[in-house]
């Protein structure tokens, strides 16, 4: 299975069936939706990190750190999941959108901190605001999701209210659920009544690209291969969902599936999340009767 995309911009768990979603042939240019969230790092720096001698990492990422440079870069992408994770609604997504300053150190033998000045954007109300952020990461063996301290609250001051409720009264009430494949489409497209919903996968997606960030990884959704409605008599809207991530340092396309709910009142919740395997590795797995 080939899949080029051109990308939006966001703990494995029993119990979610492994399927194989096939995308559209064609790229999926994402990068022309205006609901996209850009990336923090442009092919040129990607090219340059991927090229860069260890020693020369190393020194990057100590001490002051340049704001165009993939150091400061990767951490203040994983500062942006953060605050999809904490702030996101399905009108609210926020992109990372100038670096400022950074500095990293080594605080313990395991542990380098990050400590970041930088703007970000809240895309839907194209609503800027300079925050501080503090995150830490482990090295080594037993390496942790990276701790993250970051308060934007000027973001929450835009009343979402209104579209929140609208929105959770028509999927509750319907009796039809709701379906949607390959957000955005291979021509970078969404209907727009399907804009909630790929952001809520970019939403649920920040969960797990939080989780799985580290100092040598950078993390974007490339598309939202299926999202699906279930039932439930809880007072939330419940999503199965199958997200494709793009890790742009090793430019692999990774396959999760997520199971999450999404209320005005409590967010986003993940209770499940899986990561599947390639096709490849599942041709080589032996067969059991």
């Amino acid at each position: 299975m080939r899949l080029v995309v051109v990308l939006a911009v966001l703990m494995g768990v029993s119990g979610i069936p492994d399927v194989t979603i096939s995308p559209p042939t064609a790229s999926a240019d994402t990068s022309a939706h205006p609901n996209s969230i850009p990336e923090t790092a442009d092919e040129s720096e990607q090219i340059e990190a991927q090229t860069e001698e260890g020693a020369e990492e190393d020194v990057m990422a100590t001490g002051e750190l340049n704001p165009n440079h993939y150091p400061a870069r990767r951490a203040a992408q994983v500062v942006q999941h953060y605050l999809n994770t904490r702030y996101g609604s399905p009108f609210r997504l926020i992109g990372v959108q100038t670096v400022h300053s950074g500095n990293a150190e080594d605080v313990t033998d395991s542990r380098r901190k990050y400590q970041l000045e930088l703007s970000v954007n809240d895309i839907i109300s194209n609503t800027t605001q300079t925050c501080s952020a503090e995150l830490s990461f482990t090295k080594g063996k037993g390496q942790q999701p990276p701790e993250v301290k970051a308060s934007c609250e000027e973001l929450l001051k835009i009343d979402i209210k209104a579209q929140e409720e609208a929105l959770y009264q028509k999927y509750k009430t319907s009796q039809t659920l709701m379906s949607a494949q390959y957000l955005p489409d291979s021509h970078g497209h969404i209907k727009p009544d399907m804009e909630p919903f790929w952001h809520l996968g970019i939403l649920a997606s920040s969960f797990i690209m939080l989780n799985e960030s580290t100092e040598n990884t950078l993390y974007n959704v490339a598309q939202v291969a299926n999202i699906t409605q279930l039932t439930t008599e809880e007072d939330h809207l419940e999503f199965d969902c199958h997200t494709l991530l793009h890790e742009m340092v090793s430019q692999e396309i990774i396959h999760w599936k997520m199971l999450f709910t999404w209320s005005p009142a409590e967010g986003v919740k993940v209770l499940q999340m899986k990561r599947l395997p390639h096709r490849h590795e599942r041709e080589k797995s032996p067969k059991t009767n």
